[in-house]
Formats: C-alpha cells, sequence, structure tokens
C-alpha cells in the first residue's frame, strides 16, 4: 500500500517536468541582465558618479553621501525597467543561508496617493533585527539594533520584483554579526601583506586579489518521496534507510549521460543564473546516483561567495519547478558520497600576474615558491583553526569517508614540486630555480593528438592539495558558507606573510642581498613546514597514526575542533590582522557550539518520533501477522509439522522482538540522555554532551531499524526506500 502510494505521488512530478523559458539570442546576449554591473553603472549614472563609484570599489576610496544618493537615483531607474517595487539588504547571518527584508519603493505622499523614491540613505544602510539572528551573547533580546551597510564591490541584482542589496551585517556596539564583514576584512589583509611581498619582485603592484573557484555538488530527489520522508524533510539527511542492492558500486553514474528531467533542471538553472551574473561553466553527474556538480569560472573571492549563496537559493526553487528538491546536506544517504564545494584558491596582482603560477624566469619562480611556501607554512601553523572553518556537524558525516579527504589536514604538492622544494631546503648554493609548466605526452594512437600533460597529478584524499595554479581546498562541506574557510585561510595567509616580510627585512637589513634573503628564509620556511606536506593515501590508518608523530591536529570531536578558533595563536592571528576581534571569536564559537546542539537535537528527537510512531507500529503489526500465521499453521496440521513450517517465522517473531526492544529501549535512553544534556548551561560542555553521548544513539537505533526494513513486508513499510529515492526515473 505505502509503495503504491509513493508511486503515485511520484508520477504526477513526472508529468509536472517543466518547460525552460529559454531567452532570446546567446548566453553573452543576457550575461549579467540582472545585475547592476558595471556597464549599466556607465549607462545610468553620470561621468562624475561612475568614476566616484569605480574609485570606491577598485581602490576603497570613501563613499560620499551625495555620491550614494546619485547611484541610489540610478539603480533605481534602472530597476523600474523590470517592474521592481521593493528593495532588500542582502546578508549573510551566522545561519549558513542568507537573509533578506523587503521594503517598499513607495511611501504616502500626504495627499491620499503615493510617492516612489530611493535615496542613498535606504541604499546605504538597513536596520534589521540584530538579537533574532545568531550572535553569540554580543547582542540580548532587549537589544534588537543592529545594522546592514551595502558593500559596493559585490552588484546588486534583482531578482523577480525586489533589488537585492549585499551588504554586512553588524552590532549596533559594530562587531560583526555575519560572514562577509570579516570576509572583506581577511581580503584586504592578505591584499595589503601580499602585496609589500610583491614589491620584492615587481614594484609595479598596487593590488592583490584572491580567487575562489567553488565546485557545487548535491542531490535531487523526487519532491513527492522527499514529502514521505520526515527526516529529509526537517534534517536534510535520512536518518534511517538500508542501502539499496545497487548504489554506485558499479561507477556508471560518474560522467554519465544526464538524465532528461535533470538535464532541464539544469538547463533552466544555467539561464537563470547566467542572468544573475553567475558564470557557470561546468555541469555533470557525480559518483553517488541522483548526485551531480556545478561549477563557474575562478572570480574575486568575495564575488563569487556571493555568488555561491545565490545560486545554492536559485537551485532550491529552480528544483521545485521541476518536481524536485535539491539537497545540500553532505551526507544525505548513508552507504554512498556525501557531497562538497571544493574551494579553490589562488592569489593574483593588479597587474596580471598569478601568484600561484610557475614562471619563465628564475625570479618569478622563486616569487611563485615564496608564495606556495608561505602558504603551506599558514596551514601549517594554523592546521586545526583551517580544520575548523570547515568543520560543523553535519560535514562531520562526510570527511575521512571515500569520497572525502580525512579530518586531517595536510597538503599534496605532487612529485615536480615536492622535489624542487626538497633540493631548494637541501642546496644550500644558489642554483637557478627551475620549473617547467605542462609536459607533451605522446600516444602510440596514429589518429590522437599529443595531450599536454600538468606538472602535477592530484589526490582526492588531501584536503589541500597543489594543483597547478591554485589550492583545492576539498574539505569545505556542500552546504557551507565558502566565506568561512575563506577568512580562516586568507587571514593565516596574511598573517604569515606579515612574518615573511619581517624576516626578509631584517636579513636585508643586516646586508643581505634581496634574493639571497629571500631564498635563505624560503629554505627555513621548507624544512619548518615539511610535516603538513604528504603526498600519499590520507584514508589510510598509517597516515592518521604518522599525521600525529608529526604533530598535525588529529582531533574528531566537531565541538573540540571548534577551540582552535580560541586559542593563543588564532586570537593573535585575527587580531594583528584585524579581521575579527576576541569578543568576535568567542561570540562566533558560542554559535558554533548552540548550532551543533540544535541539529544533534532535532535528528534525536526526530528520529524518535519516526521510530516510536512510524517504525515500531509497522514493525509489530507485520509480528502480529506472523504470530497469526503460526497459529493458524497449528490448527491445520500436527504440532509436529507445524512447528517445522513455522520455523523460519517463529525467527523472525524472534528478530523483530529483539530489534523492537533494543530501539525502544535506546530511544527513551536517548530522551533522559537529552534531558540531561540541556541542563548544561555552557554551550561547549552542552555540544561536547551531545557529540559524546546522544549522537552515538542516532547510528545505534538506526542499525536495528535498517535490520528492520529487511524483514517486514514491503508493502508495509511507511518510508520511501533508497531504491525508490536514489533513482530518477
Amino acid at each position: 500500500m505505502s509503495e503504491l502510494r509513493f508511486n503515485v505521488v511520484e508520477s504526477a512530478f513526472y508529468k509536472k517536468a517543466a518547460t525552460v523559458d529559454i531567452p532570446e539570442g546567446r548566453p553573452c546576449d543576457y550575461f549579467g541582465k540582472y545585475v547592476f554591473g558595471r556597464e549599466q553603472m556607465f549607462h545610468y549614472l553620470s561621468a562624475d558618479t561612475y568614476a566616484s563609484l569605480i574609485d570606491v570599489i577598485d581602490n576603497g576610496a570613501e563613499l560620499d553621501r551625495k555620491v550614494a544618493d546619485e547611484v541610489a537615483e540610478g539603480m533605481h531607474r534602472w530597476a523600474a525597467e523590470f517592474g521592481v517595487t521593493h528593495y532588500t539588504h542582502w546578508f549573510q547571518p551566522l545561519t549558513e543561508g542568507t537573509a533578506e527584508k523587503h521594503d517598499s519603493f513607495f511611501d504616502p505622499n500626504g495627499k491620499g496617493g503615493l510617492i516612489e523614491e530611493f535615496s542613498g540613505k535606504l541604499l546605504v544602510q538597513q536596520e534589521p533585527d540584530a538579537s533574532s539572528f545568531p550572535n553569540g551573547g554580543i547582542r540580548n533580546t532587549f537589544e534588537a539594533r543592529g545594522y546592514s551597510a551595502w558593500d559596493p564591490s559585490s552588484p546588486v541584482f534583482v531578482v523577480d520584483d525586489t533589488l537585492c542589496i549585499p551588504t554586512i551585517f553588524i552590532a549596533y556596539t559594530g562587531e560583526a554579526l555575519d560572514y562577509k564583514a570579516p570576509l572583506l576584512r581577511a581580503l584586504s589583509a592578505v591584499n595589503k601583506a601580499a602585496t609589500d611581498v610583491c614589491h620584492y619582485f615587481n614594484p609595479e603592484v598596487k593590488k592583490v586579489l584572491a580567487y575562489l573557484g567553488w565546485e557545487q555538488e548535491y542531490f535531487l530527489v523526487d519532491e513527492g518521496l522527499y514529502a514521505a520522508r520526515p527526516d529529509l524533510l526537517m534534517t536534510g539527511r535520512t536518518l534511517m534507510g538500508h542501502e539499496a542492492s545497487k548504489n554506485q558500486q558499479l561507477e556508471d553514474h560518474y560522467f554519465g549521460a544526464i538524465p532528461q528531467r535533470v538535464a532541464a533542471f539544469m538547463k533552466d538553472l544555467e539561464i537563470q543564473a547566467l542572468q544573475l551574473g553567475i558564470p557557470v561553466k561546468t555541469r555533470h553527474n557525480e559518483v553517488a546516483p541522483n548526485q551531480f556538480e556545478l561549477a563557474p569560472v575562478f572570480e574575486e573571492c568575495n564575488l563569487a561567495v556571493d555568488h555561491n549563496m545565490l545560486i545554492m537559493s536559485l537551485m532550491r526553487n529552480v528544483a521545485r519547478n521541476h518536481g524536485f528538491r535539491v539537497l545540500l546536506h553532505e551526507k544525505p544517504f548513508k552507504g554512498v558520497n556525501g557531497s562538497g564545494k571544493h574551494n579553490n584558491w589562488s592569489l593574483g596582482t593588479d597587474t596580471g600576474i598569478l601568484l600561484m603560477s610557475p614562471g619563465k624566469t628564475a625570479e618569478e619562480n622563486l616569487r611563485f615558491i615564496t608564495f606556495v611556501v608561505n602558504t603551506l607554512m599558514a596551514v601549517y601553523h594554523h592546521n586545526g583553526l583551517i580544520k575548523a572553518s570547515i568543520m560543523s556537524a553535519d560535514n562531520a558525516h562526510r570527511l575521512g569517508a571515500n569520497e572525502a579527504p580525512p579530518a586531517i589536514i595536510s597538503s599534496f604538492l605532487g612529485s615536480q614540486l615536492s622535489e624542487v622544494l626538497k633540493h631548494l631546503a637541501e642546496n644550500d648554493s644558489d642554483d637557478v630555480i627551475s620549473l617547467s609548466g605542462k609536459q607533451e605526452m605522446k600516444l602510440d594512437i596514429p589518429q590522437i593528438p599529443e595531450l599536454m600533460i600538468d606538472n602535477t597529478d592530484r589526490n582526492r584524499t588531501s584536503p589541500f592539495a597543489f594543483t597547478g595554479n591554485r589550492f583545492e581546498f576539498r574539505a569545505v562541506g556542500s552546504s557551507a558558507n565558502c566565506a568561512s574557510a575563506m577568512i580562516a585561510l586568507n587571514t593565516a595567509v596574511a598573517d604569515h606573510l606579515l612574518t615573511f616580510k619581517k624576516d626578509v627585512d631584517t636579513l636585508i637589513s643586516s646586508g643581505e642581498q634581496k634574493m639571497k634573503a629571500i631564498v635563505k628564509v624560503i629554505r627555513r620556511y621548507i624544512k619548518e613546514c615539511a610535516p603538513i606536506c604528504f603526498d600519499g593515501n590520507g584514508y589510510s590508518d598509517e597516515w592518521k597514526e604518522e599525521a600525529a608523530r608529526r604533530g598535525l591536529d588529529c582531533e574528531t570531536s566537531c565541538p573540540v575542533i571548534f577551540d582552535n578558533y580560541l586559542k593563543p595563536e588564532s586570537i593573535s592571528m585575527f587580531e594583528n590582522t584585524g579581521v575579527m576581534n576576541l569578543k568576535e571569536l568567542k561570540a562566533r564559537n558560542e554559535v558554533k557550539w548552540e548550532i551543533y546542539t540544535k541539529k544533534i537535537q532535532i535528528e534525536a528527537r526526530v528520529l524518535g518520533d519516526l521510530a516510536m510512531n512510524h517504525i515500531i507500529p509497522v514493525a509489530t503489526e507485520y509480528q502480529s501477522k506472523l504470530i497469526d500465521n503460526v497459529h493458524k499453521m497449528m490448527d491445520i496440521y500436527t504440532l509436529e509439522v507445524a512447528d517445522k513450517l513455522s520455523v523460519e517465522n517463529k525467527r523472525l517473531i524472534e528478530e523483530i522482538a529483539e530489534h523492537t526492544i533494543y530501539i525502544t529501549g535506546h530511544v527513551n535512553a536517548m530522551i533522559e540522555a537529552r534531558k540531561s544534556a540541556n541542563k548544561i548551561s555552557d554551550e561547549r560542555e552542552k555540544a561536547i554532551a551531545y557529540h559524546d553521548t546522544i549522537a552515538p544513539m542516532l547510528e545505534q537505533i538506526r542499525y536495528h531499524i535498517d535490520k528492520l526494513e529487511l524483514i517486514v513486508d514491503n508493502r508495509m513499510w511507511p518510508l520511501p526506500k533508497y531504491r525508490e529515492l536514489l533513482f530518477i526515473r
């Protein structure tokens, strides 16, 4: 009966596959249509206002209120052409999502009508309720005031009838309550520190930009089946469910032909993304069934973060138009790959130099090695913090499994770069540094042209891998705000570049020639950060033991990992670079611990409800049918024959009893454990209690429910199974 109901619900959505409203022209004709970018600025602003705004965006000049008024007027005229009636300050609170409050452009004119206006004051600043967002105690309930402030470096955009203005979000007392404010500070810090180091090689460099290219993995499930799974609905993942007989073991889904319904969704999504200026480039099937990936080209880091937050929201809306629900949880299904969001990070100058790319001369290669080694030093000295920046209750399910890097931060460099660094560290001579780019590979197949082979391989088990001209931070979770990882990474690199410049300048002031001073410091750094470099199998038990011997952070408890934010070296780093102060760091950790607790708490409540109100009654009903069958056997046959014919049913009756008794007892124990943990006032200790006592119970209870799924009559099972959820038909 249940299976029939699910199929009926599904079939309605199979027929509902939405048609894509394809705009006229090629993508280049409608790219950025709904974005107030530089072309639109030039058209709708006066020459002086345009020049002033560009100076603000590119050089951090102060925004004059008169200029803000003129910009607001131009934005309003542009937005009105799309029928826009409202505006909102679009910001990124500590919820991992975005927030927006829509206000109309219209106000009463005092004469019984309306007047439409949009001033610089409204553009630049709004006042959301700061106490209603996660704030770690910075704002009390009776202290509601907070401010959102326009970020001119990220262009405004239109969604439906609303002008969306990217902003930071701060408390009345000035502390950051979001991700964007500290990210902007981190990018400013790495810009200043990296520019100063670049001047050793090229005095003309005026600015260094951090670039980010994210790869968004996600699952799609039919909306009807999603609605029939309360665990998916409320937690984003399946808290129970036995593996399907076929999942990803044949590796036939990866890069396979995209299902027709999914292709329609992807096409619709890409069109809307391009219209919002998101330069989406790649789409493909991922490894697990129903898993897919979307990736854009590289962008400046702040804009890339905004675009990723926007694309996640867009994905959810577009998916529903196609009868799907998007799952961004890092591990929605047990037994198949989870989803990550690889963050490809690099640095580049305003003169067009990619600092993570080898050059053609010895000096260019020394510059390249300088920035690579300083990045390795930053990740080595703050490897616990880097791990904390991507850790969450959701991502903890994914890290260390067969599709994700382990919860130990190390860096893969590849054989060529490793050899170069080894040679530099061990050789005291002034040899010319030689690095090669892509190499030719000839195949003995006449019709196949020569291939260009990169100077490094790729290591899927490395959390922080060098991939030729960038570092790929693979440990970031699919639902996370990229800003968290980018704040920690860019701040750590900025802080270490400051140390590097101080070390080099000290040698230069003592009479050392500049290039020799740089090499001498780099040589020392290479030896010092050697423990972070690992090109082997990160999944192996041997690596875990070796990592511990190297002094790397091997902690696996999510709440304890968050402690890295409050270590003296982390506090010093954030404060020295001006990214966050101690009050902000403490508040953010309070939020992290509280969110961890609440997520496990919600999962425990949902699992308890499903177990006691869905699974146990169905299992007991099926058990009763088996008992009834045994009694009927005894009525028909002799006792000896009935015993012989009822052996299997009696075994199933006992097995069901064992599982239901275990589930009932442990659900009750889990409730008592929650009551006990909830009495703990300290957020850190409460989170640790949930991690140590309640989280393990979820898996223990699940094990017995999944065993019942294999026993109970399929027609009676109350929830869609993995074989239904994981295969789009």
